[in-house]
């Protein structure tokens, strides 16, 4: 039996492995009602958790640092078939359970009943596994790998296409690391920065991430390696509770192997590139920096030497941008409303955040009413305006909060008691600042001047002033600033006739005011008030400023009965023709100006024990200054074109005033012009202002000036018969060999026609302004001949020279024999009246700031006639020739 063999199977296996088939089977037909409510069940809390998982996905991911792992997106994905291979099931549900028969133990199609079962449960055990595989998800989301960058929405720009411009092409030049952008609030800086921004996701640039920080106010270390760890990729809780210096370290091992931009928006102080982690940006690593702020102070912190200026449009951006935000279709809707819209526009004096608040708050006006009323809304009070104190002001007075003392906060405050749009002499401004006691002047008048340009230039710096490029000694306020400053010194509103601000409003008369108690500082310069004939009650004011209401001829005597804490008050250039004041009473008075009035006396001075200032100047109706030797506190005394002349029995009276420290006066005697009259030292020093005028009865010839250190200007007028002026050795300066004039910086020369040169100014070598006209004989500004008899050693003179104006001079030759460097001239005025005046003292090399500079001339006979240097000179200055 070889070829064949047997298999021995005991009968119990056989009936066992049959009834466990059947048995299975018959599970998958008898328990289908309860698979079914198991699976459904199942399926219910799967999809709870995948709900839950995409939805942190979803957060997780929202802001674009994070993508959702593999292994996550594979579990989303199954379920995803998952949910349509149940909904098959679902369809035939019914179907199947109605083929059950026999009590579910057997079916009218067994195996189409054992198919549809066999599915149900293999699903319910898949469901069952997804469900464990869920809860090994600790995370759903990893770093996504470094942007190189992110556009920022922004909102359609007008006016700024110049700008943007350069700022990208500074930002690209190769020996350009960081870039600096300051402005007043509101003026765009952020729009421009976002532009940037934008424009480097768009080009890319070679750079590996380009990081955008908004630092703002009171930022930290901490928040803002935060911002830029979280572009970086550096999160977790891990990480956030790392020193600063861990994170510092952190941030630059990434950078330092990347070619970075990084932007600053907003910073009110240095930020430390290096504490922060940041690498310094250079040639060599190609990274770039680019920051906003409102101050040019931060600028040079951040060691930016030629910081970017944003300005505010002009008048023709301003009034595009202003369009755009009311609408075509509210210009249109009446014919009068476009010239009231530019009106309004105006009024924004360009600044971009005025106009887009202003303009969206009028782009639903179409009546004229609505346009007129806006318009005498923000000329009468701006701040009442919808919109301007919660959108415009409020952000303007971040730049207030950020000035460093509430002297510097007062000082600011104190300029918005100017007019709109008024041009602020600085010095003049100062003295109000000293007179109200803002700036301590015990220390002296020149450091406490001092003080105050230091204030002016923090409030430049921080755009909340604004200077002019050509003159210096002004200051203006943007009208929207000023808004600001009234609003603040009104105590944001809640008390309005704290300042009474009417400056050039064309008003008549005193604004009438519910509670004169209240007021501390009146301002109503500039109108057309004629009398005043009030009494008012002001205990607690402090400041009066009156001046320049030309029609103002009286004041009654009462008006300054009630006044005890008046300390500042200004009276200028007013008519006050043969008006008698009474001063007696403004006991706490400390400037008084009331220079350029036709007051015919001034008495009760002598009870003003506090006052330091005293301006007559211009007034030519004043005869005596009886009681002047009882100021005591009196440092400065202005008395230039006065009817007060100096003699030498005002000199005694002044002699007594134990802190005097400024004077100005005129002289008409040439026996006090010379060592006579400055034998006192003190008062050699005192005396900085001198007009010597009208010689002409005493038929003088000669003027002897002597070494006087401290004088700053000196104007001789009218001296028709002079020929010659010459220095004189003094008690205190009795070397003439070196310059002896050294703080004398104008001079004016004016109908003096018989002088022949002014040689004498070798002896001021910081001189900056020469005004020489009307003089008829004069041939040389400097004479070589006495130049070289005078001095001994070699001095180049006009070196700090900035302006020199020459007219109606006949018979000049020569300003100087030689060619000078001038390195600070920006003005050169050469009016009609000087036909011998062929060649000026220039070579190629002459003038370092070139570009700056203006040749004004109105006679385009004399220009074509000029006989330069040589061609280099000639195509040097020719494009500075301007028609005068």
């Amino acid at each position: 039996m070889g070829g064949c063999f047997s298999v021995s199977l005991s009968c119990d296996q056989v009936v066992n492995q049959v009834f466990r088939c059947l048995c299975l089977k018959g599970s998958y037909v008898h328990n289908l009602p309860q698979n079914l409510a198991s699976l459904e069940k199942a399926m219910g809390t799967l999809t709870a958790k995948r709900d839950d998982v995409q939805g942190r996905v979803d957060r997780e991911e929202f802001t674009g640092h994070r993508r959702r792992l593999a292994q996550v997106q594979v579990w989303l994905t199954s379920i995803l078939t998952m949910e349509n291979q149940y909904n098959e099931l679902l369809n035939t549900r019914d179907v199947e359970l109605q083929r059950l028969c026999l009590c579910r133990f057997c079916s009218k199609n067994v195996k189409k009943s054992y198919l549809y079962g066999k599915r149900v449960m293999v699903m319910l055990r898949e469901v069952e596994s997804l469900i464990r595989q869920q809860r090994e998800f600790d995370e759903v989301t990893d770093a996504t790998p470094i942007a190189e960058g992110e556009e920022l929405p922004i909102q359609p720009t007008i006016g700024q296409e110049t700008m943007l411009e350069m700022v990208w092409n500074r930002l690209m030049e190769d020996e350009v690391g960081i870039v600096g952008l300051y402005g007043m609030g509101g003026v765009g800086k952020t729009t421009l920065l976002t532009q940037i921004n934008n424009r480097f996701s768009k080009r890319g640039g070679g750079f590996d991430v380009v990081i955008w920080v908004v630092v703002s106010q009171n930022a930290t270390v901490h928040k803002i390696q935060g911002s830029i760890g979280e572009k970086l990729g550096l999160l977790g809780k891990e990480w956030d509770e790392k020193s600063e210096m861990k994170r510092g370290q952190d941030i630059h091992n990434v950078l330092r192997k990347k070619k970075f931009v990084l932007l600053l928006d907003d910073i009110w102080e240095k930020v430390n590139l290096s504490t922060i982690g940041v690498p310094y940006p250079s040639k060599v690593n190609g990274s770039k920096v680019a920051f906003t702020t409102r101050s040019r102070d931060v600028c040079g912190r951040m060691e930016v030497d030629d910081p970017i200026e944003v300005r505010c449009l002009d008048t023709d951006k301003a009034w595009d941008l202003f369009k755009k935000k009311v609408g075509e279709n509210t210009l249109g809707s009446h014919p009068g409303i476009p010239e009231l819209a530019r009106e309004v526009a105006g009024k924004c004096r360009g600044l971009p955040l005025a106009l887009n608040v202003i303009g969206g708050t009028m782009a639903s006006k179409r009546s004229l009413q609505e346009w007129r009323l806006a318009v005498d809304v923000l000329t009468s009070s701006a701040r009442e305006f919808s919109g301007v104190e919660d959108e415009i002001l409020q952000i303007l007075k971040y730049s207030y909060d950020s000035l460093d003392g509430e002297m510097t906060k007062s000082c600011f405050l104190y300029c918005s008691l100017f007019p709109e749009d008024d041009i602020i002499d600085k010095e003049e401004l100062i003295e109000y600042w000293i007179g109200e006691g803002f700036i301590d002047e015990k220390e002296g008048r020149e450091m406490a001047m001092n003080k105050g340009y230091e204030i002016l230039e923090t409030l430049v710096r921080a755009c909340l002033l604004l200077e002019d490029d050509e003159d210096e000694s002004e200051v203006t306020m943007h009208d929207v600033v000023r808004e600001m400053a009234m609003w603040i010194a009104s105590d944001l509103g809640k008390n309005k006739e704290k300042c009474i601000v009417q400056a050039r409003a064309g008003i008549r008369e005193i604004p009438k005011v519910k509670n004169w108690k209240d007021v501390r500082r009146i301002s109503l310069m500039e109108n057309d008030i004629q009398i005043i004939s009030e009494s008012p009650e002001c205990p607690q004011l402090t400041t009066l400023l009156l001046q320049r209401n030309n029609k103002l001829v009286e004041i009654s005597d009462g008006f300054f009965q009630s006044m005890p804490k008046l300390l500042v008050l200004d009276l200028s250039l007013n008519r006050l023709s043969g008006f008698r004041m009474d001063v007696s009473n403004l006991v706490s008075l400390r400037y008084l100006n009331l220079s350029d009035t036709s007051i015919s006396e001034c008495f009760g001075l002598e009870r003003l024990k506090m006052l330091t200032h005293l301006n007559l100047e211009g007034t030519s109706s004043l005869e005596s200054l009886e009681g002047i030797s009882g100021l005591s506190s009196l440092r400065t005394l202005k008395l230039l074109h006065s009817k007060v002349r100096l003699d030498m029995s005002l000199m005694k009276e002044l002699q007594l005033l134990q802190h005097i420290e400024y004077i100005s006066v005129s002289i008409s005697s040439c026996t006090l012009v010379g060592e006579k009259l400055f034998d006192d030292p003190r008062m050699g020093r005192c005396i900085q202002h001198v007009c010597i005028i009208e010689l002409i009865l005493e038929r003088v010839k000669v003027i002897v000036l002597p070494a006087l250190d401290g004088l700053r200007d000196i104007s001789i007028y009218g001296c028709e018969m002079l020929e010659e002026i010459k220095i004189e050795k003094t008690p205190w300066n009795k070397s003439l060999t070196s310059p002896c004039f050294s703080n004398l910086t104008t001079v004016q020369i004016r109908y003096c026609n018989g002088l022949k040169d002014l040689t004498w100014l070798l002896f001021a070598p910081n001189l900056t302004l020469l005004d020489v006209h009307m003089s008829r004989r004069l041939e040389e500004i400097i004479s070589k001949e006495k130049a070289e008899s005078v001095l001994e050693n070699n001095i180049i003179p006009f070196q700090k020279l900035e302006e020199l104006s020459l007219m109606m001079l006949p018979q000049l030759k020569s300003i100087y024999w030689n060619a000078l460097p001038f390195q600070r001239l920006r003005w050169l005025h050469i009016r009609k009246g000087c036909p011998k005046l062929r060649k000026l003292p220039l070579n190629s090399e002459s003038v370092v700031n070139v570009e700056k500079l203006v040749i004004g001339c109105d006679d385009k006979e004399w220009l074509e006639r000029v006989e330069w240097e040589d061609e280099a000179t000639r195509l040097r200055f020719l494009p500075s020739c301007k028609e005068a």
